[in-house]
């Protein structure tokens, strides 16, 4: 089958970096340029990477190879990624710090990862929790469906905000606010990949913001507009289930 299923085998995550977006919050403040200079730097490390040359950073991040420099340099000085002999660099143990620090302090995966695996094994297809990261999305957690053909994604890949039901969910409910006449969960075939379908649903926090879409994934042939109407209360319930057990 073509498109994004396949069966899995571990590759590189090809996704391009994403430049940050100059925003401004409704407090008229600004963000500092050589900060989101050097996080663009930082962002710019893919799954899979090991050593990143200088002229592959330039590349990625679509700065000038001085610019990339001085922000490795300040990266450098906080842990964040090391130069290595051959005037590469790698990410360092700080980011591996910080990654720690952020499961602790969220705890989400144990309350997520219980709910993927009774999914993928009830339903058969593969469950993920994404969160929105800008015009992007990012697989947060997933549990793969036991059928050899199954989407190509893993945790931690970004994909584009496009007209999935997963990016739907996220784009519509972005604000913690339940958007009018959007009947959940959402079901899409085919939008962005001929043959992939996904049934997605939202997940709150406290004070009823946002914490992702749970989905449920696979190609259009299995996880059908029939198929998905059988199994729309079940995401349903296991969708308010997270949204309870996370405070929302």
């Amino acid at each position: 089958m073509g498109g994004l299923f396949r069966k899995p085998h571990v590759t590189t995550d090809q996704t391009k970096t994403r430049k940050p977006a100059k925003t401004e919050a409704s407090s008229g403040l600004q963000g500092v340029s050589a900060v989101e200079r050097a996080l663009t730097v930082l962002t710019a490390f893919q799954r899979g990477d090991g050593v990143v040359s200088l002229a592959e950073l330039t590349k990625r991040t679509g700065l000038v190879k001085t610019t990339v420099m001085r922000m490795a340099l300040s990266l450098e000085s906080f842990g964040l990624i090391k130069r290595v002999e051959d005037g590469g660099y790698r990410l360092d143990a700080e980011v591996m710090r910080l990654a720690a620090c952020y499961q602790h302090a969220f705890g989400l995966a144990d309350h997520v990862t219980p709910v993927l695996e009774r999914l993928a094994r009830s339903t058969g297809e593969t469950a993920s929790f994404y969160t929105r990261r800008g015009e992007q999305r990012l697989c947060l957690f997933r549990v793969e469906s036991a059928s050899p053909i199954r989407m190509h994604v893993q945790s931690g890949d970004l994909r584009p905000m496009d007209k999935s039901a997963i990016a739907q969910v996220l784009r519509h409910f972005d604000v913690g606010r339940v958007a009018p006449k959007i009947d959940v969960p959402i079901y899409t075939s085919g939008v962005t990949d001929p043959h992939a379908a996904s049934l997605a649903m939202p997940v709150f926090g406290p004070g009823g913001g946002l914490l992702g879409a749970l989905a449920l994934s696979g190609p259009v042939t299995r996880l059908t507009a029939d198929y998905a109407e059988r199994i729309r209360p079940e995401l349903k319930a296991a969708g308010d289930e997270l949204t309870k057990a996370c405070g929302g």
